[in-house]
């Protein structure tokens, strides 16, 4: 079973195994036993009991009957899941050859990567230790003992700040005594500082963050401090039942209104539109479950949602990738593995080999967010883009292959193969997928 059936049967377990009406059919059966409670207790006759009783024998039961069908089909859809997840990780026969291993030479990368790793994890007393007994002492006292240039970094500056260098996914220093700068620990503990603040609905060190580094963030096309302080306005606007925060005229619509009014007004070139549609929603505060706003109040998933982004943004800003590289390729060999194992069963039992370098005899079962390097094949070659061969759009909007624009072309003008169009070779733009 690949990734995509497995994730289609776990949305189908989350919307069958919910208990919603399991609860519901239990808080009926209450109601419906207290309200008899009640009226035993007003008539004080036996007559109106035994009365009472046999009316509510049906009742109950029908109410149970009903709390059981519910657990069957919370149970049902667990069989159901507990079955997917068997074939899904089922134990895969056939061994992978051990004879040739490509990472026997990358101790030092990988090193590097769970360095790195435990560092965006905030696990640095971990990270230090395991760079004390990763690294030879030799090493360490040689380099402690030579002055050491500094690490390859980018920089992001301001005007009013001095320049602040930073290791980089790519460009990572070989020494991993590097690894122990407390400036970048300083900025991996800031960063889970405001995740947590995030996680208990505390949205202002992210704004304050976003607020400060709003020029980079602007200029890399980012929405995220609008998004923080939507989310802020939205979260104020529940008022105190909903966020728990004091009732005073700093919460609930009184407290959105002036949140708004202080703080829109900076995103009104960019987002005047949003902005006009949250201020209209003030109108239907009463009844906001029935308005056309709607929508824009279901916040169930919206602080994952800006964690996730303000994580991306933050490792961006300092010139990493938002996810940890050693999870993603762990993870992506996971998923792989098994149809590997069955791939290099099927070939020993042939006795043949696969001898294209650089890519796999099969498609690998990979979601959508571990898909980096997207694959081009030229309409009129039939054949692969490479970094030698890249694609390339004409001014029409139809791509190909650079080679096979160069064989089209006739002198310095061609003239596209699937519309009227004619152009020069010069005009043709390469794209990178």
């Amino acid at each position: 079973m690949s990734l995509l059936e497995l994730q289609k049967e776990l949305r189908k377990f989350n919307q069958a195994s919910k208990l919603t009406g399991a609860l519901d059919d239990v808080d009926r059966l209450i109601e419906c036993l207290v309200n008899a409670r009640e009226e035993v207790a007003a008539a004080n006759e036996s007559h109106t009991t035994s009365l009472t009783l046999t009316k509510l024998q049906n009742p109950v039961s029908a109410q149970l009957d009903a709390i059981n069908s519910d657990l069957g089909r919370v149970h049902k859809s667990q069989n159901a899941f507990h079955k997917a997840l068997s074939r899904a990780f089922k134990e895969s026969k056939g061994t992978l050859p051990t004879d040739h291993d490509p990472m026997s030479s990358q101790t030092a990368l990988i090193n590097r990567a769970i360095v790195m790793h435990l560092l965006r994890e905030g696990q640095f007393e971990v990270a230090s230790t395991f760079i004390g007994e990763a690294q030879p002492q030799s090493e360490t006292s040689q380099t402690s003992s030579q002055p050491r240039q500094p690490p390859p970094s980018i920089t992001i500056s301001r005007p009013d700040t001095p320049s602040d260098p930073m290791i980089t996914d790519a460009d990572i220093p070989s020494d991993l005594s590097a690894f122990r700068s407390q400036e970048l620990q300083e900025r991996f503990a800031s960063m889970y500082s405001i995740l947590a603040s995030i996680r208990r609905r505390n949205l202002y060190p992210a704004i304050e963050w976003a607020r400060v580094n709003s020029p980079e963030l602007e200029a890399r096309g980012s929405n995220l401090e609008f998004e923080l302080c939507k989310l802020q306005f939205i979260w104020l606007f529940k008022g105190p039942l909903v966020n728990g925060l004091p009732a005073t005229m700093d919460n609930g619509v009184p407290g959105a209104l002036k949140y708004a009014r202080e703080n829109f007004k900076r995103f009104q070139g960019r987002h005047l539109r949003e902005i006009e549609r949250l201020s209209c929603s003030l109108v239907y505060s009463p009844n906001l479950g029935e308005s056309p706003y709607r929508t824009i109040f279901d916040i169930s998933l919206a602080f994952d949602e800006v964690a996730s982004s303000f994580t991306r943004e933050f490792c961006s800003l300092i010139g990493l990738s938002a996810e940890s590289p050693l999870y993603v390729a762990a993870t992506a060999g996971a998923l792989a593995l098994p149809n590997l194992v069955k791939w290099t069963s099927i070939n020993k039992a042939k006795n043949t080999e696969w001898t294209t370098q650089n890519e796999l005899a099969f498609e690998t079962p990979l979601p959508k967010s571990m898909l980096y390097h997207s694959i081009f094949v030229c309409p009129v070659s039939r054949g692969q883009t490479t970094d030698a061969n890249p694609p390339v759009m004409l001014p029409c909007g139809h791509v190909l292959a650079r080679e096979s624009l160069q064989k089209l072309a006739k002198g310095s003008r061609y003239k596209c193969p699937y519309c009227p169009s004619e152009g020069i070779v010069k005009d043709a733009r390469e794209i990178i997928l």
